[in-house]
């Protein structure tokens, strides 16, 4: 281990930017907030100490920086539930019951809400690369979904085996690898989307912070958010939410838990951009009312991050429920003749 002598001073040389040729090295520290200028009076480290300088690593925890490269990244992942005309051997239920057994999937390998949600959208956006799959291989192209978002997500992915497994002989452990390098290369490798999930997750950080809080670790109530993953994992279930962008989605769940004019300011979303969303997901919220209160599972070696597991209950009955609750509503109050038809 190198050593530095300062004044005298023996120091051991550790966290300290190090490079080929540079015969000063300096000494990293946390760069201030953007704006504030950095003093340094304690003995031995003076303003003018030529050892010390800022870390060259990015500021973390800036609000503007991290909902900018989001928003912008979000303009490079398309979704549409139009895939459905390339496949007319498909009806829409049929991703509903898909995706509703990739979330009890991940619940018996204890896979992260995040892991589920990036499944689901390789899944949306491959099928918008493809046409006329037939519905015996949507489970092996879904299972293949999640498998290549557990090794994005998760620290400690299933293994293959434990994969083939869930599909009860149906498909074996080649055929997944065959179809995760077809998905990959559709997806051109991209696999880094802001989910759903993700920006729900943002927006409800920034709702529950205060002015010595940052973005960095949760301030948030885990009681309120399973109720509002739940909400999000019923409408994602529906193909009709590909309607809307995902941060659109996510704004439209907090509003039915927050003040809407809280939502928007903190969004940057105006009214009529989330509006429409609000509207489309009254008849879930009222679904999901009539089946109680979600609960925090326990999970064993978990604690902390137990409300970031994904979990499953019985949505396929939420969703039926939803969907007459649509049909009864559009019956009972029929849209006045002046009114354009809203497009789901």
């Amino acid at each position: 281990m190198s050593v530095l002598y300062v004044s005298g001073i023996e120091f051991p040389f550790q966290n300290k930017l190090v490079l080929e040729g540079v015969t000063k090295p300096r000494v990293l520290i946390q760069s201030p907030e953007k704006g504030v200028r950095l003093h340094c009076d304690e003995p031995g480290h003076p303003a003018t100490d030529p050892l010390v300088g800022l870390s060259p690593l990015p500021l973390l925890g800036s609000f503007e920086d991290v909902c900018s490269k989001m928003v912008s990244k979000e303009q490079n992942y398309r979704h549409s539930k139009s895939f459905l005309q390339k496949h007319p051997m498909l009806q829409p239920r049929m991703r509903s019951i898909l995706l509703d057994w990739l979330i009890e999937v991940s619940e018996a390998y204890k896979l992260h809400r995040q892991t589920f949600y990036l499944a689901q959208d390789y899944f949306d956006r491959f099928m918008l690369t493809q046409a006329n799959v037939e519905k015996g291989i949507l489970q092996l192209i879904g299972i293949t979904c999640l498998f290549i978002a557990s090794k994005m997500e998760e620290a400690c992915p299933p293994k293959l085996s434990e994969m083939a497994y869930v599909t009860a002989g149906t498909y074996f452990e080649n055929e997944i690898l065959q179809m995760e390098l077809i998905i990959l290369k559709a997806l051109c490798w991209n696999l880094c989307p802001e989910t759903a999930v993700s920006w729900l997750k943002l927006y409800f950080q920034i709702a529950s912070m205060n002015a010595n809080s940052d973005l960095l670790e949760s301030q948030f109530s885990q009681d309120t958010y399973i109720q509002m993953t739940r909400l999000l994992d019923l409408c994602i279930l529906n193909i009709n939410s590909l309607d809307f962008k995902y941060r659109v989605l996510a704004a439209s769940v907090l509003c039915h838990f927050l003040q809407q004019e809280e939502v928007e300011e903190l969004s940057g979303l105006s009214r009529d951009a989330i509006q429409p969303c609000i509207n489309w997901m009254a008849p879930f919220v009222e679904s999901m009312s009539r089946f109680g209160r979600a609960t925090i599972r326990d999970f064993s070696k978990i604690n902390d991050d137990r409300h970031n597991i994904q979990t499953h209950t019985d949505y396929m009955s939420m969703l039926d429920d939803a969907s007459e609750n649509e049909v009864n509503s559009q019956f009972l109050t029929p849209p006045s003749s002046t009114e354009k038809t809203s497009t789901r």
